[in-house]
């Protein structure tokens, strides 16, 4: 248990470390151009791989994948931090992807056959949260220290201890438990491919759309995702052992399970990528003083967890602990969408504490309730499809609330431009637009120098810009408070799950 908490920490550790060490990778290794790549790629390939070696694990065991995953990050790692130049750190970066999605897609349903009894299993998943919650709250200052003082390549090196502590425990003592599907199995190979197709090209679009719109590209690469959809649904209907079994999707109870996880996605990846700028460009505050306003939605990932075990197993209905974190999602959305500069830094961190509280509640029981729905047989793709669908989630909840904070700001700055009559230079203008202004204190003084030079205060414009993006992050936070509320009521539609009060003992681990 102690290696598959490792993996989960190498996991938290990579995704975010590495984020706060992007601008100097940049400076130092030229090509602006695949910035955005070190990030999406790494996504692209984790989406991928997790469904495919999630099953994979269900037909052969996880044992094998878990260690080759461990093996592949850790080595993708170390070609990170020795990479010469961007494409190759893009390319290492796409290995660390696949490295990362086997890991969740195996390592997580590894729990249930360790602990077969649904209450043993809430109780040790406790300890793949805390891993990720140290992980997640130790990333961004372990990132910036690294970088700070030995350089961006440090960021990935870090990954190298934490990998081979992994891979021992994980070699020594996880054991080989025997496959849950008996004979012969044929691999859906096609269905892992047009898996690849659907998912990655899904990603493509979802990232374009937001810079370019309904241009003729992305008119064409939905349309493929859709083809590649249809061509999934036909090879899975007709494959022996599918990858993904699509009578899963439909039993009510399961599409429940995933419906969630696609909204605990939204809300999640949301609130944790547009509290910060809210925080730094809207109030104005410094990036130390946003990261430990910040600090308490990671931290009490854990202690929602911690809070979660010895209460869920003892309710006759589990699942309103379900409800229970969406309702403090919710809490923690109208906390944020609802503040305003003045607000006490206290009442903000409480808000960020009701989040990692109510995630803490709702990620390791979406996990246990869907083990137990689908059975044995489906640990793994059950697991996978749940982290893969709550990825999905994060995916469209960055893209549609970015769009709309984009297009709010947008406009309201636009506004506030065409007041000076056109007096404005064109650069000023598009830099007024960007609101990395109200971020990057030296962007903000190049533009008021600029505009002094031209005999214009520009001191009104950044804080109409400044009130503009608060106005235009509270609309996108109150949408996934929105989301929360929706996930709460359709809750109710799960039935009832009872945790056994026997445990099941006839899975035993096979021979080495």
């Amino acid at each position: 248990m102690i290696g598959i908490a490792l993996v989960n920490m190498l996991v938290a550790l990579d995704q975010t470390v590495v984020s706060t060490a992007l601008p100097s990778i940049v400076a130092e290794l030229k090509g602006f151009e695949y910035y955005a790549w070190i990030a999406s790629i790494y996504l692209l390939a984790s989406v991928v791989t997790v469904p495919v070696f999630g099953r994979l694990g269900d037909y052969f065991g996880r044992r094998r994948f878990v260690i080759a995953s461990v093996l592949t990050f850790t080595f993708a790692s170390l070609l990170c931090g020795l990479a010469p130049n961007m494409p190759f750190l893009v390319f290492a970066r796409g290995l660390q992807g696949i490295g990362g999605g086997m890991m969740v897609g195996t390592a997580f349903a590894s729990v249930p056959d360790l602990f077969p009894d649904a209450r043993s299993r809430v109780r040790w998943q406790v300890v793949i949260t805390t891993a990720y919650g140290i992980g997640t709250a130790a990333g961004p200052s372990l990132g910036g220290l690294l970088s700070e003082h030995f350089g961006w390549r440090s960021t990935f090196f870090v990954n190298l201890p934490v990998g081979l502590a992994a891979l021992y425990f994980v070699w020594r003592y996880l054991p080989k438990f025997p496959p849950a599907h008996k004979g012969d199995v044929r691999v859906d190979w096609r269905g892992a491919l047009w898996i690849a197709v659907v998912l990655g090209g899904f990603q493509v679009f979802i990232e374009n759309v937001p810079s370019h719109g309904a241009s003729l590209g992305n008119l064409a690469l939905i349309v493929a995702v859709a083809v590649g959809f249809w061509a999934l649904l036909r090879t899975e209907r007709s494959a022996t052992h599918p990858i993904v079994p699509l009578d899963m999707f439909r039993h009510p109870q399961l599409v429940v399970l995933f419906t969630l996880s696609v909204l605990i996605g939204f809300v999640m990846y949301s609130l944790i990528f547009f509290a910060p700028l809210l925080l730094q460009g809207g109030f104005g505050l410094s990036p130390q003083a946003a990261g430990l306003i910040a600090t308490p939605i990671a931290a009490c990932i854990a202690l929602g967890s911690f809070i979660n075990t010895p209460v869920v197993v003892r309710l006759a209905r589990p699942t309103n602990m379900l409800v229970i974190g969406f309702c403090l999602l919710a809490v923690a959305s109208a906390g944020v969408g609802l503040s305003h500069s003045d607000t006490p830094h206290g009442l903000l961190a409480m808000a960020m504490a009701c989040a990692g509280i109510g995630i803490g509640f709702i990620l390791n029981n979406m996990n246990v309730f869907g083990q137990e729905i689908a059975g044995r047989e489906r640990f793994g793709i059950t697991t996978a499809l749940l982290q893969s669908t709550r990825m999905v989630g994060g995916m469209l909840g960055t893209t549609i609330v970015g769009t709309l904070v984009n297009h709010w700001y947008a406009r309201g700055v636009a506004g506030a431009v065409s007041a000076y009559d056109g007096t404005l230079a064109a650069h000023a203008v598009a830099r007024a637009l960007d609101p990395r202004i109200l971020i990057d204190p030296a962007l903000r003084t190049d533009l008021l120098t600029d505009l002094r030079a031209m005999g214009i205060d520009g001191a009104p414009l950044v804080e109409t810009a400044r009130q503009t993006l608060v106005s235009a992050v509270h609309a996108g936070v109150l949408l996934t408070g929105l989301a929360a509320i929706v996930a709460a009521l359709l809750v109710r539609r799960i039935r009832q799950i009872q945790f056994p009060k026997r445990v099941d003992r006839t899975v035993v681990a096979a021979p080495e």
